[in-house]
């Protein structure tokens, strides 16, 4: 069975951090790029990171850029997202997403699976 977890939220403070991952089973990890998506209360779920098979290519959207680091281990089938400087307007239900992209990724591509969420809290 195909399975993508995205695990590691929690409540948090204003400026503290947290790293989720994003573990996959049942196919072939090193073959997909992943991405990284979030949803807040209220709002549409947005693309906010991707990473490449190799890890060569890796993209934040602009207002996570700095604070967030994607990173990946196709040894143990995980994605990162180390998450610092975390802000109220973080919080949201964080997914991963697999993408059939051999080069690069995209946060704006096809997602063929769905990682359950993980709820990341920020607040005092």
């Amino acid at each position: 069975e195909v399975q993508l977890q995205a695990s590691g939220g929690g409540l948090v403070q204003p400026g503290g951090s947290l790293t989720l991952s994003c573990v996959g089973s049942g196919f072939s990890f090193d073959d997909y790029a992943i991405a990284w998506f979030r949803q807040a209360p209220g709002k549409e779920r947005e693309g906010i990171s991707c990473i490449s098979i190799s890890s060569g290519t890796k993209y934040y959207v602009d207002h996570v850029k700095g604070r967030f680091t994607v990173s990946r281990d196709n040894a143990k089938n995980t994605v990162y997202l180390q998450m610092n400087s975390l802000k109220s307007e973080d919080t949201a239900v964080y997914f991963c997403g697999t993408e059939n992209m051999i080069l690069g990724c995209s946060i704006n591509g096809r997602i063929e699976t769905w990682g359950q969420g993980t709820l990341v809290t920020v607040s005092s």
